[in-house]
C-alpha cells in the first residue's frame, strides 16, 4: 500500500493500493534473441526484431518485470537444456522468438519457459498481414503477464478520443502505446465523448453531423458508422453496464440534462433521477449496481453516487468544480477532473466511495481533465495543456510517470476513453 498525503480539506489520509511493480522489486524476465525462420534471411531477421521491440517494450511499460538481455545468448526455439541454463543464474523465466516475413503474410512463434524446471508455459503461434503485426505482439505480451502475475495485460487495449488537427473535431484510436494512429471518422462537424462497447468491437460518440447533438455507432469489425440515439437535445455516451445490454447517458429531450438508461436491444429509456437540477457525466460501477455522476443540485457540479436499485444518492465532494468521473475496474476509487477554488487550473483528483478519501494526482501542469481508467485500473489517460497545446498523457494511478500518448498528432485532443 501506498501511503498518500492528505489534501488540505480532507481529515484522512489516503491510501491507494499500487502493485509492487509499480514501487518496488520487479521479477527478473530474460528476452533471447529472437531468430529469423530462414537462416540469414534478411526480411525475416528484420521482423524478428521488430516482434522482440514491441514485446520488449510492453513488458518494460507493465512495470511488472525487469527484463535481462543479453546479444551473446544461445536460446532459440529448439532450447537445449544447456541453453536454458545460461539463463537459469539470471532470471526465473525465459522468452524466445522467430519470425518468417513472406510478404503479404507473415508468421510468429514465441514461448515462455519457467528456467527453474526447464519446461515450456505456453507457446503461440501468429499470422497474419502487416496491419495485424502489432496487435500479435501486445496478445503475446499479455499472456505473458497472465501466465507470470495472475493479472490481465493492457498491451493489447486502445484508446479512443476526439481531435482537431484537420481543422473539425473527429474520434481517433492508438493502441495504448500511441502507436497505430487511426483517424476513425470524417463527418467534418463536431465529434466527441467517444466510450467503447464492452467488447471492444464498438465506439459510441456524440456528433453534430446532423445539427443535433446525437450519439453515433462505429462497428470497428465491419468498418461502418451508422446513428445509434437521435433524441432531441443532448445525447451523449457515458457507458455500458457489465453485462452490455444496458447503456448509461446523459440525455435531454428538450429538458435539463439528465441520467438515463438505455436497453441496447429495445433502445428503451428510462430516467433514473428526478428534480435532480443538471446532471450528466454518468459512468459506472464495475458490479452494475450503482452510477456515478455530476449534478449542480447543490451550486457547482459536485460528485455523486447512485444505488441503481434503491435509488439512493450520496454526495461524495465539496469542492469548486467537479466533472468526468471515470469509476475504477476494481470499484474502489473514483477518478475525476475538478478544482478547489476558482482561480484554480483544472486538475485531476481522486477519491473512494464514501468521499471522505480525496487526492489531487496532477498539480500545477496547465488544466488536466476528462481522465479515464486502463482496463486494469493501474494507469490514468487524461488531458492536459502543461505543454500548450491539449493533449492526452498516460500517468500511474497514483499521478507519477505521466507522459503524452502520441507525439506526432498535430491539433488539440480531447475525451479519451480506454478500451476493455
Amino acid at each position: 500500500m501506498l501511503a498518500l498525503a492528505p489534501c488540505a480539506y480532507a481529515g484522512t489520509e489516503v491510501y491507494i493500493g499500487v502493485s509492487p511493480a509499480l514501487e518496488g522489486k520487479r521479477d527478473a524476465l530474460a528476452m533471447a534473441n529472437f531468430h529469423p525462420s530462414r537462416p540469414q534471411n534478411p526480411a525475416d531477421l528484420a521482423l524478428a526484431e521488430t516482434f522482440r521491440e514491441i514485446i520488449r517494450a510492453d513488458l518494460l511499460y507493465s512495470r511488472y518485470f525487469e527484463i535481462k538481455e543479453d546479444p551473446l545468448s544461445p536460446a532459440n526455439l529448439n532450447n537445449s537444456k544447456e541453453s536454458l541454463a545460461w539463463w537459469k543464474g539470471l532470471a526465473g523465466h525465459l522468452i524466445t522468438g522467430r519470425a518468417q516475413d513472406s510478404g503479404t503474410v507473415w508468421t510468429f512463434t514465441a514461448a515462455l519457459y519457467d528456467l527453474s524446471t526447464g519446461k515450456k508455459i505456453t507457446e503461440k503461434f501468429y499470422q497474419g498481414e502487416k496491419r495485424a503485426l502489432r496487435r500479435a505482439a501486445h496478445m503475446f505480451s499479455d499472456d505473458v503477464t497472465l501466465k507470470l502475475t495472475g493479472k490481465p495485460g493492457i498491451a493489447h487495449s486502445k484508446l479512443a478520443f476526439a481531435n482537431n488537427s484537420t481543422g473539425r473535431k473527429e474520434i481517433w484510436m492508438a493502441d495504448y502505446d500511441g502507436e497505430n494512429l487511426t483517424k476513425l471518422t470524417s463527418d467534418n462537424s463536431i465529434n466527441l465523448l467517444p466510450r467503447w462497447s464492452t467488447d471492444a468491437m464498438r465506439i459510441y460518440y456524440t456528433t453534430y453531423r446532423w445539427g443535433n447533438p446525437d450519439m453515433f455507432e462505429i462497428d470497428l469489425k465491419a468498418g461502418k458508422i451508422k446513428p445509434f440515439t437521435t433524441f432531441q437535445g443532448l445525447n451523449i455516451p457515458g457507458g455500458f453496464s457489465p453485462d452490455g445490454m444496458t447503456m448509461v447517458m446523459t440525455l435531454s429531450r428538450g429538458e435539463d440534462p439528465g441520467i438515463y438508461t438505455l436497453n441496447v436491444v429495445t433502445r428503451k429509456v428510462k430516467k433514473l433521477l428526478k428534480n435532480f437540477g443538471v446532471s450528466s457525466s454518468p459512468t459506472w460501477s464495475p458490479d452494475g449496481k450503482q452510477v456515478a455522476f455530476v449534478s449542480d443540485r447543490s451550486g457547482n457540479p459536485q460528485l455523486y453516487v447512485l444505488e441503481v436499485e434503491t435509488g439512493k444518492t450520496r454526495k461524495l465532494t465539496r469542492l469548486n468544480w467537479c466533472d468526468s468521473p471515470s469509476w475504477s475496474p476494481s470499484g474502489q476509487w473514483i477518478v475525476f477532473s475538478g478544482r478547489e477554488t476558482p482561480k484554480e487550473k483544472f486538475n485531476i483528483f481522486i477519491t473512494d466511495i464514501t468521499g471522505s478519501q480525496i487526492r489531487r494526482l496532477t498539480v500545477g501542469a496547465g488544466d488536466n481533465e476528462d481522465p479515464s481508467w486502463s482496463p486494469d485500473g493501474r494507469f490514468v489517460a487524461f488531458t492536459t495543456t502543461r505543454r500548450g497545446k491539449r493533449e492526452i498523457f498516460v500517468m500511474d494511478g497514483d499521478g507519477s510517470a505521466p507522459h503524452p500518448l502520441v507525439e506526432e498528432l498535430k491539433g488539440n485532443s480531447f475525451t479519451p476513453n480506454w478500451s476493455p
